[in-house]
């Protein structure tokens, strides 16, 4: 849509045969481009920086919310978007800098990383039950990964408990290396700093939440706030009756995984938070028995906190 004369001019363009570079460049500086949210637009909007362009994107979610038709095609989506930009009523949402999404695959790389570990410990944690070696926690100690090591196990279990520690070593040996990065990477931060005053808050949670929140002042609430990283609880409430479920889980996966640990860890040192835990664990408890639900028993899950 030219602004100016008003004409509007409808083409599909293919990015492979290179195509939407030449309309692109075509275009007078700056030119407004919007587009729905998604994973893969980091290099859309690397070219179009590179162009003097502007790329605004907005909240698929809500953009999807605004269509009343249910017919969906590429050309109906396209105008929908081209209307809502003219109109002023398109959903923009904050996007990070190039340097923070860069940083944030740091973050997602050791995350991940140590999820895998966790993974591990737990395939070699039932190898151990599997022989009568039960020793919790103490299994990962220089006692405990001796008797490991010397378990006697057939053939396949053996070759199993085998690659298993060595996957177990070279994770710890990436682990590490990758948590000094984001130690050096949140040096110098101010939030980062600020975010470290508080109980349970390492270097790893403060600067994955700076770079997941961005500036907090586009959150005018707490309860925005954490209705963003999914930790709000889902509600299903009809005829002046509420209920409320379990959190929407909503939001970043990492951000909500890392607070949690970060509660647990503040549980430890804060008298207030560690009641406040204790009775939420025995309420559930106390529900889980009267629903008959005993598929927790006897199953311990290993934790491996970042």
């Amino acid at each position: 849509m030219d602004t100016e004369t008003g004409d509007l001019i409808e083409r599909r363009l293919e990015h492979e045969n290179g195509e939407a570079r030449v309309f692109y460049c075509s275009l007078p500086a700056p030119a407004r481009v919007g587009v729905e949210s998604t994973a893969y637009l980091q290099w859309f909007g690397r070219e179009l920086n590179k162009l003097g362009h502007e790329l605004v994107v907005g909240d698929a979610a809500k953009i999807r919310a605004m269509v009343v038709r249910r017919q969906k095609t590429d050309s109906r989506d396209a105008n929908h978007l081209l209307e809502l930009l003219m109109n002023d009523r398109f959903p923009q949402i904050w996007v990070p800098r190039v340097e923070e999404n860069d940083l944030r695959q740091l973050l997602w790389h050791r995350q991940k990383l140590v999820w895998i570990r966790a993974s591990i410990k737990n395939q070699l944690h039932s190898l151990a039950m599997s022989q009568c070696v039960c020793r919790r926690s103490k299994l990962w100690n220089a006692e405990g990964r001796k008797q490991l090591e010397n378990l006697t196990l057939d053939r396949w279990a053996g070759r199993r408990r085998d690659e298993l520690l060595r996957m177990l070593d070279q994770l710890g040996q990436s682990i590490e290396q990758l948590s000094i990065a984001v130690e050096e990477a949140g040096q110098g931060r101010e939030d980062v700093r600020r975010l470290l005053t508080h109980p349970g808050v390492g270097r790893i949670v403060a600067l994955a939440f700076a770079l997941t929140i961005g500036p907090v002042d586009r959150f005018p609430t707490s309860k925005q706030l954490v209705s963003y990283l999914g930790l709000n609880p889902s509600e299903h409430s009809s005829g002046g009756r509420q209920k409320f479920g379990a959190i929407s889980k909503q939001g970043n996966r990492l951000m909500r995984a890392l607070l949690v640990e970060a509660a647990q860890t503040a549980a430890r040192v804060e008298p207030n938070l560690r009641r406040a835990l204790s009775t939420f664990e025995v309420s559930q408890g106390q529900r889980g028995c009267q629903s008959g639900d005993r598929s927790q028993t006897g199953r311990e899950i290993i934790l491996d906190a970042p």
